[in-house]
């Protein structure tokens, strides 16, 4: 594994373009969130989606979670958002909200588990979001651990982790940590917690009564 310092307030282009490079040619990456690290592959690379799984040791019923550089990457490079997910995506974009929408046919077909949806978030970090700028699509961030472990702020820990079964580590020094994204599923006309995380779900349903 390479791992390359990145200064998170003044990112160099060169090493986000070899992250971007790495995600396209099929391999793993390990990037900062305004969250944890996570690992980000191409999501429409059925090879790499199975090699992401094997690594990590994820059970092939889970899903993979998206970020994306912007609602227009997201719009452009998977399918229209619901009108709900738009409202959301609106007010809590950039951030920790992870938005489950109807997934496109071309996708990898690990991505969506069968469920024919897939989550995605914008986060409200600029490497992470210049990443997938430079991929030119939305890219993977499920957590940069092995599955039952902890996830995991620090880099230095993603090394001792994964170092020998990935490819890339974008090293930003410890990101924010805290809880995870809040999950919500946006397919339906009513909006359904699927997991509490950094942005109470109170707050999510002030936003919806406010449209």
């Amino acid at each position: 594994m390479r791992r390359v310092a990145v200064d998170p307030d003044a990112p160099q282009r060169d090493a986000i373009e070899e992250a971007a490079k790495w995600i396209l040619a099929g391999g793993i990456v390990a990037i900062p969130t305004d969250t944890l690290y996570g690992l980000a592959v191409d999501p429409f690379r059925t090879d790499a989606v199975k090699r992401l799984f094997d690594v990590k040791g994820r059970p092939d019923d889970r899903g993979l979670p998206l970020i994306a550089a912007d609602v227009a990457q997201v719009e452009t490079g998977m399918i229209p958002l619901p009108p709900l997910a738009v409202r959301l995506a609106e007010r809590f974009w950039p951030g920790p909200l992870t938005i489950v929408v109807p997934a496109p046919a071309a996708l990898a077909a690990g991505v969506t588990a069968g469920s024919g949806t897939v989550a995605v978030r914008v986060p409200a970090h600029d490497v992470a979001r210049e990443i997938c700028r430079l991929a030119g699509r939305p890219v993977t961030a499920t957590s940069a651990n092995i599955s039952g472990q902890h996830a995991t702020a620090d880099p230095d820990e993603v090394e001792r982790t994964l170092g020998d079964r990935i490819d890339l580590l974008i090293d930003t020094g410890n990101t924010p940590g805290g809880a995870p994204s809040t999950i919500v599923d946006a397919t339906t006309t009513e909006p359904r917690l699927i997991r509490a995380g950094a942005i109470a779900w109170n707050e999510i349903e002030r936003c919806l009564q406010r449209g």
